[in-house]
């Protein structure tokens, strides 16, 4: 019998494909934000301009419905654009507060994009709503009913105050340009990117059903296996704060809950990879947890997963959802003979899993029906 937890992560998997439908090589990006959301933590982003960041973004918060803010921060940007004006009636009356109606304190879907170019007094104030979800300024407290908040930038900055506030971001996700063999799904997707969205498939209740169970999620099995993986990579010379590794749990307990479990085990240590700092620390510690990274998977967040084993196994979830669509759906030849290429380049006939081996040939005879 399915639990209303398990219910609830098979939403979040159905709208991250409605989110991400046309935006080719983007569902990893999708997946963390989720990941974040149910975490009750927050995700970064770093890549080059016009990589599809704000669209995802947008996607994702469309789909998950809520009140939803968005500002693309300068350096001339003043702090009322994204907490509220002055209320100037009550100013009138001798109280300094702040209209927040419509505006960041209110929201409980945010991306901030350029979020490294806000004054000191945007960031001190958004440390108080990152950390702990209070919005002070003047005489005006109140608690802030942000489920994720995502920021962005162009990368990483060398400033270390800048880096600090960065740091409050637990998630980190480098973004790259599409890959060559990608480039004909982006442009036929880009194509199509125009089209009405689909409807809202998730609910912030089932967001919030979800970190309620992640609260409760059973992390006694995980805790000598990331204690372990925290070891390897200090000797690697790869350094977590004590914050930072303490949060990772979170993450950890947040993927298994995705992935219909309320114990975790050494399957959900993936997100540890994406809890460290910088691009150059995440592909050292893929090769340090190497063997840990190996036997992870997740159903639901399978592209998170496979990003940050890049191993053969971390994608055969993947795949297994693609031939499925692929025999459910009139998919085009070519589409066919593109995802059997996939499949025979990281597997071989000997070493392919059984329930991959039966996609495969289903395939292949649908390739062989007449035209």
């Amino acid at each position: 019998m399915t639990s209303p937890s398990q219910q609830a992560a098979q939403q979040v998997r159905a709208g991250i494909r409605t989110a991400t439908r046309g935006l080719v090589g983007r569902d990893q990006l999708a997946e963390l934000i989720m990941l974040a959301a149910v975490a009750q933590e927050h995700l970064l982003v770093i890549g080059p301009p016009g990589t599809a960041k704000s669209a995802v973004v947008r996607r994702v918060a469309q789909t998950m419905g809520g009140r939803y803010f968005e500002y693309l921060l300068g350096r001339f940007t003043e702090p009322s654009e994204l907490f509220g004006p002055v209320d100037l009636r009550k100013l009138r009356e001798g109280s300094v507060e702040t209209d927040t109606a419509g505006m960041l304190p209110e929201a409980e879907v945010a991306f901030l994009d350029e979020v490294f170019l806000g004054s000191t007094a945007i960031l001190n104030t958004l440390l108080g709503i990152l950390n702990e979800r209070r919005f002070r300024r003047g005489h005006t407290q109140l608690h802030c009913p942000l489920r994720v908040c995502i920021g962005a930038a162009n990368s990483l900055p060398d400033d270390a105050s800048l880096a600090a506030f960065g740091d409050r971001f637990l998630l980190h996700a480098f973004v790259e340009p599409s890959a060559d063999h990608q480039l004909e799904a982006m442009l036929e997707g880009g194509w199509q990117a125009d089209q009405p969205a689909a409807a809202t498939e998730i609910s912030l209740a089932d967001i919030d059903l979800l970190c309620a169970a992640a609260r409760e999620a059973d992390m006694s099995a995980v805790r000598p296996i990331l204690a372990q993986a925290i070891r390897q990579l200090r000797g690697a010379g790869i350094n977590l704060s004590d914050r930072r590794i303490v949060k990772s749990q979170r993450l950890i307990a947040a993927a298994a809950v995705l992935a219909g479990r309320m114990s975790a085990d050494a399957s959900d240590l993936w997100p540890l990879l994406y809890a460290l700092p910088t691009q150059e620390a995440q592909q050292q510690a893929r090769e340090v947890l190497r063997e840990q990274l190996a036997a992870c998977a997740n159903g639901v967040l399978a592209s998170a997963v496979e990003t940050a084993a890049v191993q053969p196994l971390s994608r055969v979830s993947r795949l297994m959802e693609n031939a499925q669509s692929a025999l459910n759906a009139e998919t085009d030849r070519s589409a066919i003979e593109a995802l059997l290429r996939e499949i025979d380049a990281n597997f071989s006939a000997d070493g392919m899993p059984d329930e991959l081996a039966a996609s495969r040939e289903k395939l292949t005879a649908r390739l062989a029906e007449p035209a």
